[in-house]
């Protein structure tokens, strides 16, 4: 079952960053609080969740139901529930700017949500972005990519041909080389963490 756990440092934050987790190409089985991407995620929340907040920044994680991407079969799909994660959020901060921080599929279905009103930009870690993905969304708005060499699950490669057409779209773009990093976060996770947490705020302060 979809869940968002927000932490909220009090008052009225300058931004939410909306915390997008990973998965897989297919699949219906429901994502637990065990789930391996999910607790990579938390465990990415528990490291930034301070930082961000010393910028006036709160910090929500979501929980997906599924644990596919599905679209291209024409399956259910994690789109719904980031699009009721980004309604939870207004729900419960009023009018503020939103990043999306996805890893690996939390990042194509950030790009895929982009287009709602109240998002500033992505940032992608490891992201899975096809080449040929749908860069409309972003148009107008941030989207950075961080990605390392030794990525074997998806590819830095596609990561720049997509920030590539997305910047001749009208996107403001930045790839951030992790170096001679994996796919998992599991290998120098406080460099992903201090890429991620730049990141998010560097497009909060330029929206």
């Amino acid at each position: 079952m979809r869940a968002l756990h927000d932490w909220h440092h009090g008052g009225s934050p300058d931004g939410v960053v909306l915390m997008l987790h990973g998965g897989a190409e297919t699949g219906l089985d429901e994502i637990s609080a065990r789930s391996g991407p999910y607790v990579r995620s938390r465990a990415m929340a528990a490291a930034i969740r301070r930082p961000l907040a010393d910028h006036g920044v709160d910090l929500a994680l979501l929980r997906f139901s599924i644990r596919g991407w599905n679209a291209d079969i024409g399956e259910p799909s994690p789109l719904a529930d980031a699009r009721w994660a980004l309604r939870e959020v207004a729900s419960r901060y009023g009018p503020v700017s939103v990043v999306l921080l996805g890893h690996s599929m939390g990042a194509r279905t950030a790009l895929h949500v982009a287009d709602d009103p109240a998002v500033a930009g992505v940032v992608g870690l490891a992201p899975w972005f096809p080449k040929d993905d749908d860069v409309s969304p972003i148009i107008g708005k941030h989207l950075v990519a961080a990605h390392g060499s030794r990525d074997k699950i998806t590819s830095a490669r596609h990561s720049r041909a997509l920030l590539e057409r997305a910047g001749a779209a009208g996107a403001y773009t930045r790839f951030v080389d992790m170096g001679p990093l994996g796919h998992y976060m599991l290998r120098h996770p406080r460099a992903w963490d201090r890429a991620a947490t730049e990141a998010c705020l560097g497009v909060l302060h330029h929206s």
